[in-house]
């Protein structure tokens, strides 16, 4: 009775192409962030620092990076966490539709605390030739 000495790659092929699929299908989903409509505007896209990330939805709450918190759990620990996380700057992204005073607010409360590096995202407008 002979031996046979190669591998059969066959089955090994099929795990592969089954990975493959899975992580293609999960990849897209495991984007995470906060779901914010940005408004547009004439800017120039900057280059993406890792800096503090403060988001408000549509809805008026507030999220640190990607935890939610209150109006009054933000002003009381912004200037801890900024000085700690914020070293590239902070980053305010508001949703479209969210009224103005909430900007206003959340921007208010980083100013008191000292925050001065404060930028505004927006996404660019479409610029037709």
């Amino acid at each position: 009775m002979a031996v046979n000495g190669e591998i059969n790659v066959v089955s090994l092929i099929d795990v592969m192409m089954l990975l493959m699929i899975v992580f293609m299908i999960t990849a897209p989903m495991m984007q995470g962030g906060v779901d914010v409509a940005l408004p547009k505007a004439q800017a120039e896209p900057l280059e993406p620092k890792s800096g503090l990330v403060i988001s408000v939805d549509r809805d008026g709450r507030i999220y640190i990076d990607k935890q939610v918190v209150t109006y009054e759990e933000f002003a009381g620990s912004i200037k801890a966490i900024a000085d700690q996380k914020g070293r590239d700057g902070v980053y305010l992204r508001g949703d479209a539709s969210v009224q103005y005073g909430t900007i206003v607010r959340v921007m208010g409360a980083m100013k008191a605390a000292g925050v001065t590096d404060i930028g505004l995202v927006a996404e660019p407008e479409d610029v037709k030739p």
